[in-house]
């Protein structure tokens, strides 16, 4: 199941004995931690919840608590964290544990504890007989990047629950400056909310001022001015960048990965690949897929090759001659336009 599905089951079925919460998703990592918190009672936590990391600590002393009875209260909620010997390599870490300790405890668990086992990995080693015993017996949620959807139900949800609220096209404008990424929407929405303290409103106009446009944003747009052959508009926005201390090479090389996208993005969708699939075959955040292929119906695939050339050479003029970085983009957008008129 998913972090979310998780939350929900959690207000409303008994906890399992046994969870494996695998996945990068920090912020997702950290509510479903909080989840598993609110089972527990403020005032209970102190004797009735543990944690222990294990790169530091003994995987036997961590599950000497799990078996421990609840002190005052229903149950005891044990968290262990890092468990490196589950990934493959794992055994190099400083401290050595003995999975067999972990299977037993699998076999026979306190079903007075909730034991949850945090594992911040993108995958564990499947071919150890730990973890495919632990896959048998845990409950595995996976706690992976959300998304476009579900980042925005999540966030609207949180800013609701403050008391606040989403003016017109702020939350649209918090997503694109973004890129959808629900670690830093989660990040600039305690901004944003100290900003908009007094009427709890949070505004377009608050988010263009508070939130930052991460260069692959900027770059985008960019790559929409280029494509529709806006010189002006084009150099203008390449000029902000510079302005901004973005290195040439490194724009160049921004805007080289998003033609390249856009190439893979063309050629892939027209064998009927979804947006999930392309997704998860290119690595590319489905937020970044989704724009993609509403810009890519609008071009040929002889238009985004065109570009997607002139920069590989425009990146070479800006490694082995001495012009300037402007100049050069002026001439490849000039360039460009003419390929297009031929």
């Amino acid at each position: 199941m998913d972090a979310l599905t998780l939350k929900k089951q959690l207000k409303t079925a008994a906890a399992a004995p046994v969870y494996l919460v695998l996945g990068t998703q920090s912020v997702m990592m950290a509510e479903t931690r909080k989840a598993f918190l609110n089972l527990v009672p403020k005032e209970e936590r102190v004797m009735n919840v543990g944690s222990y990391d294990l790169e530091e600590e003994s995987l036997s002393t961590a599950l000497d608590d799990a078996m421990s009875a609840p002190f005052f209260g229903k149950r005891r909620l044990v968290f262990l964290n890092k468990p490196a010997f589950l990934t493959t390599g794992g055994e190099k870490g400083k401290m050595k544990q003995n999975p067999e300790l972990l299977k037993n405890y699998l076999t026979h668990p306190q079903l007075s504890t909730i034991l949850v086992i945090m594992a911040p990995y993108e995958k564990l080693d499947g071919r150890k007989g730990i973890v495919k015993e632990l896959k048998k017996e845990a409950v595995t949620v996976e706690v992976q990047p959300l998304n476009e959807q579900s980042a925005r139900k999540n966030i609207q949800s949180q800013v609701s629950a403050a008391g606040f609220q989403f003016m017109q096209g702020a939350l649209d404008e918090l997503v694109k400056r973004t890129n959808a990424d629900y670690s830093l929407m989660v990040a600039n929405l305690k901004k944003l909310m100290i900003l908009n303290y007094q009427d709890q409103e949070i505004t377009v106009a608050s988010v263009k001022k508070l939130v930052p446009q991460s260069l692959d944003s900027n770059v985008f747009d960019l790559v929409t001015t280029v494509l529709n052959h806006q010189q002006t508009q084009s150099l203008d926005l390449y000029r902000q960048l510079l302005d901004s201390e973005q290195q040439p090479l490194q724009i160049n090389a921004v805007l080289v990965s998003q033609f390249r996208l856009l190439l893979q993005l063309k050629i892939l969708s027209a064998r009927g690949l979804s947006q999930g699939t392309l997704a998860k075959r290119l690595n590319v955040h489905p937020y970044r897929v989704k724009l993609g292929l509403q810009m890519v119906r609008k071009f040929s695939l002889t238009d985004l090759m065109n570009a997607y050339l002139g920069l590989i050479r425009c990146e070479r003029a800006l490694k082995t001659t001495s012009r300037s970085p402007e100049l050069l983009f002026q001439l490849f957008m000039l360039q460009y336009s003419q390929q297009v008129r031929k």
